[in-house]
């Protein structure tokens, strides 16, 4: 916030520490508070490489959001008990590429190793990458394409 005698912004070093430790406790990557006519974003960036990567994939998702939209009711009840989905940890679009026309990050019937990306998830214009928790075998991708995606919704099965 700006005082109007000196016009310098006055800055909460504390609240902006507090904020940053917040963000590396909890895995997030943004986190914003708003409180009267003050508002505080701290956020963490992804690789340099993930935003360059990925520039022209936003550019797909119009053609797939409508399809899309009905094919996840459908299979949400089926497979949102399996114990072996890796879910999304926030609200974004799922790509399953690095840009259009790339081969998926993961396939049915891929072997993935731990730690191996399966799908990423922009949230906010940060690429977030979805890892696989342990090795395995990919039995399915729930998700298509350039789709929205919720909070918890399962995006891959390994097993």
């Amino acid at each position: 916030m700006t005082d109007s005698k000196d016009n310098h912004m006055r800055v909460d070093v504390d609240l902006v520490r507090q904020l940053a430790e917040m963000l590396d406790a909890t895995g997030l990557t943004e986190i914003e508070v708003e409180d009267g006519d003050r508002k505080v974003r701290i956020a963490r960036t992804a690789a340099a490489t993930a935003p360059v990567q990925y520039a022209a994939a936003p550019a797909t998702p119009p053609p797939a959001v409508a399809p899309a939209a009905a094919a996840p009711v459908a299979e949400a009840p089926a497979v949102a008990v399996h114990a072996n989905a890796v879910r999304s940890p926030m609200v974004g679009t799922v790509y399953l590429a690095s840009e259009p026309g790339a081969k998926p990050f993961s396939s049915v019937g891929q072997t993935v190793a731990a730690g191996d990306t399966l799908v990423i998830v922009e949230a906010m214009k940060v690429m977030n990458p979805i890892v696989a928790p342990s090795a395995g075998v990919v039995k399915a991708v729930l998700v298509e394409n350039g789709q929205p995606v919720e909070f918890d919704q399962p995006l891959v099965v390994v097993e």
